[in-house]
């Protein structure tokens, strides 16, 4: 269940640094839990660039669960596939078609618009983004983070927060400061971005790569377009010219982002259109440019103590596959929901190893994924076209190996512990008119949910009684067969203590397709949509406090079960 809004009055228990999208994101998982938190950022004003435009459609599940995802498909531009082209020849297509029970597709969005989505959302919790205000030194102890702040005035002041997230970006303060590594490299080559409108006639929806191979065997001269909201309009990249310069090397050493000089003009843009683009077409309208730099780095590790970084903060590369503010979200994501449980005493603090022990490995890959692909082509990676979508999408990132995935159950083949919860459609109850899917029934929940599936409502109101008198934010769902006969809105409970969980009929039976459940069963589904845990149905209050006591939960109960036909642990079957 969504938290309303928590006392802005009262003293903030995170400090999140950085208000783009992963900062913003970490706010919105903090405030929706309930935790108070202030959201800092040393510029005056959102920056008016698209510099990340594509959404993953993972990341577009993360916001359905927020309620945000509506305000999202009402903004963005669906992006179909890439045209690719050779010396001005068509070479193919890649369609980004996805499963059709994936709920979304890939989207483009300028980055200010996110930005703007996100700020709304988080306000409507009540934190306000402050604008022009700096992170200055800070101390942890074994109590909290003491932080100086100074605002656009040049006021300052000391804040005392439980925990400090720096989401600062590429030449982060807060990384910095807790002197984590930051190895990898620099490419060589500057490029020219430019947000432009063209007139050709090429398909709606589709991005466009379109190379001319070096003649001295060098790298390939390269125009990438990008679709954004509006008619004609690209975002568009492509090498920049010697005679063009490149930014200068930071002080920190980390040549990555945007360059804050003049950018390139429309004149220079066209030039390389002339020379690259499959067809004539004639640029205009040009909102922006920069010139641009590209590192791939990495740190050691997300976090020291009571401090943590997320997004470029932690991990930077190229932009290939739109992959950066999205793994950076999913980021977010993860430890907003450890940080929140930590801070309502639903878990001990040990907790919070897990989000370096699960993001970090999945930093790493993207880092490599997108060096590959950039110097190598899309193709490059391993397995077939779907499974490089689905990653792409990533749809595909999982946990199996973390420390909070229990043992794997059922087919191989099968959604397991460290997996994303597979959406699916086909969901009915007694009461709505329309089949739902699982989405719908998840969304605004902030805590742990247990689905339980099987055909038998009696021993499925046992199992729900169970998890309802566990420890820690749980929140049982029933899932009854498609085969099995049931017309309530809710399972009775088996202890007298009014309904034992909402129940949903698989009427379409996409819920046995996709989980593979092979009989009754549960799957614990964890506030960031991955699979925490999935066992037999009888093994319910075992599973769940073995999964609890992962948390560094107290597995107890926090009551007896009065079962009205004995301990529904043991005698609950397979079925």
């Amino acid at each position: 269940m969504a938290h309303s809004p928590t006392d802005t009055h009262a003293a903030p228990e995170v400090l999140v640094t950085g208000a783009g999208p992963v900062g913003l994101s970490a706010a919105a998982e903090l405030r929706r839990r309930g935790v108070r938190c202030r959201i800092v950022d040393r510029l005056p004003a959102r920056l008016p660039y698209a510099k990340a435009v594509g959404i993953q459609p993972r990341t577009l599940e993360l916001w359905d669960r927020m309620g945000l995802v509506r305000d999202v498909l009402e903004t963005a531009v669906p992006l179909r596939g890439q045209l690719l082209y050779v010396d001005g020849r068509e070479q193919g297509r890649i369609e980004l078609s996805l499963p059709p029970e994936v709920p979304y597709g890939f989207a483009a969005l300028p980055q200010y618009e996110t930005e703007r989505l996100l700020e709304e959302y988080v306000a409507g919790l009540g934190t306000v983004v402050e604008r022009g205000t700096e992170l200055l030194p800070f101390t942890q102890d074994a109590d909290g983070v003491t932080a100086r702040l100074r605002n656009a005035s040049g006021a300052e002041e000391e804040l005392r927060v439980r925990y400090l997230i720096g989401c600062d970006g590429a030449h982060s303060t807060v990384r910095k400061a807790l002197g984590l590594s930051y190895e990898g490299d620099a490419f060589p080559e500057a490029y020219m971005l430019g947000d432009v409108e063209a007139d050709w006639d090429l398909p709606h929806g589709y991005g466009v790569r379109s190379s001319r191979p070096s003649p001295d065997g060098g790298s390939a001269d390269v125009l990438v377009c990008i679709p954004l909201p509006g008619t004609g309009r690209y975002r568009m990249s492509m090498k920049a010219p010697a005679a063009q310069g490149a930014p200068d090397r930071p002080a920190d050493g980390v040549a990555h982002g945007l360059d804050g000089g003049d950018g390139p003009g429309l004149a220079d843009l066209q030039a390389v259109v002339d020379r690259l683009a499959p067809r004539p077409t004639r640029l205009s309208a040009l909102r922006w440019s920069s010139v641009f730099r590209i590192s791939h780095r990495i740190v050691d590790r997300y976090g020291e103590g009571r401090v943590f970084v997320a997004g470029d903060a932690a991990h930077i590369h190229p932009p290939t596959g739109a992959q950066g503010m999205n793994t950076g979200v999913q980021d977010a994501c993860n430890l907003a929901w450890k940080l929140a449980l930590v801070l309502r005493g639903g878990a001990g603090p040990a907790l919070l190893a897990s989000y370096d022990a699960e993001r970090r490995p999945v930093g790493e890959e993207v880092v490599g994924r997108t060096v590959r692909h950039a110097t190598q082509g899309m193709e490059s990676g391993p397995g077939d076209r779907r499974t490089l979508l689905l990653r792409e999408a990533q749809l595909l990132v999982e946990y199996r190996d973390g420390p909070l995935s229990g043992a794997p159950y059922g087919p191989e083949e099968a959604p397991q512990p460290g997996d994303r919860a597979p959406d699916c459609p086909g969901l009915t109850t007694a009461l709505a008119a329309h089949p739902l899917r699982l989405l719908d029934v998840l969304r605004g929940r902030t805590g742990h949910v247990v689905l339980l599936y099987g055909d038998d409502p009696v021993r499925l109101a046992g199992a729900a009684d169970l998890v309802r008198a566990a420890a820690g934010e749980v929140e049982p769902l029933a899932v009854l067969a498609r085969e099995a006969r049931q017309d309530e809105a809710a399972l009775p409970s088996e202890a007298g203590r009014g309904p034992a969980a909402p129940l949903y009929r698989d009427a379409a039976g996409e819920f046995a397709r996709l989980y593979l459940p092979g009989g009754a069963a549960g799957f614990v589904v964890r506030p960031d949509g991955q699979l925490g845990a999935r066992f037999p149905l009888p093994d319910t209050g075992a599973a769940l406090s073995g999964y609890l006591s992962g948390l560094s939960v107290d597995p107890g109960l926090r009551d007896p079960v009065v079962a009205g036909d004995g301990d529904h642990d043991l005698e609950l079957d397979a079925r």
